[in-house]
């Protein structure tokens, strides 16, 4: 396992296949990173806290940043707002989101005010459209789909579980909801996620200092334990998604050198590659 960093907030890896880098996010200090093998980290500051950044079809990247989805060109430049989500309130900001298998841009919001449920999960589509898919949510988190895109995982924090929707792929609408996977409550609260090629889901555990991975029955079956606590996401990636990358946060756990370290680690599966947004 190796170690880079550190941020304040890191958070929202994912790997670009058609760059060969990793993208992640400090949320609280506005930075984009990305590394690619044998290269130097490169940072861009976007100007407002940015929830996370993912690929875009056509360069650059698409950001959920503090005030709604917005556009980076490639080439450098400032972000473009193409979407404001919840511009006009000051008790929320954007969070944690992903592309699905078509490159629908999903990302959702948070409270800054605790667990009030006045956040809510949007979805960005090709034509740049945001829609409020999922309402009544207080700090929207991981997302991932089964390997059949038959299934959307979603963690709201403060549920203490990842919850799974039916997902149809063709028009991008989510159905009923079951919570798939409850997690104990000691062992830290449910933060990112990434899915494998086995359909195991991998959920970061703020508080916890761990990565578990729970089949989609639910069953615990793999833990990673770091050497931190704050533990905040996780992706798979390098040219095999063999590689696990998980991001951690410095905030609030100061007392440990290691805290908002970037790492990664070999856990013996390979994980789903990452679609651009289309837009």
């Amino acid at each position: 396992m190796t170690a880079a960093g550190p941020a304040l907030l890191g958070e929202g890896p994912v790997w670009d296949a058609a760059l060969g880098e990793l993208v992640w996010v400090d949320i609280a200090r506005g930075l984009v990173h990305r590394r690619r093998a044998g290269e130097a980290d490169a940072s861009v500051d976007v100007g407002q806290p940015v929830g996370c950044a993912v690929p875009r079809a056509g360069g650059g990247l698409a950001l959920a940043l503090r005030d709604g989805f917005a556009l980076l060109p490639g080439g450098g430049g400032r972000p473009r707002l193409v979407a404001p989500v919840e511009q006009e309130r000051s008790d929320t900001r954007m969070n944690d989101g992903a592309c699905d298998s078509r490159g629908r841009f999903w990302a959702g919001t948070m409270s800054l005010l605790g667990d009030t449920r006045t956040a809510a999960l949007y979805r960005l589509d090709a034509d740049l459209t945001a829609t409020r898919v999922l309402p009544g949510v207080s700090i929207s988190n991981g997302l991932g789909w089964s390997p059949d895109d038959r299934i959307m995982y979603h963690v709201d924090t403060p549920r203490g579980r990842i919850d799974a929707y039916e997902f149809d792929a063709v028009s991008g609408a989510i159905g009923a909801r079951r919570a798939a996977i409850a997690v104990a409550t000691d062992r830290g609260r449910p933060d990112g996620l990434a899915v494998d090629a086995e359909g195991g889901i991998w959920v970061a555990l703020w508080g916890g200092g761990v990565v578990q991975r729970y089949s989609p029955e639910g069953r615990q079956d793999a833990r990673i334990e770091l050497p931190v606590s704050q533990v905040t996401s996780c992706c798979f990636g390098d040219c095999d998604l063999g590689t696990l990358y998980i991001t951690t946060a410095a905030r609030g756990a100061e007392h440990e050198p290691l805290a908002g370290s970037l790492f990664c680690c070999r856990p013996g599966v390979r994980g789903l590659p990452a679609t651009p947004f289309a837009g």
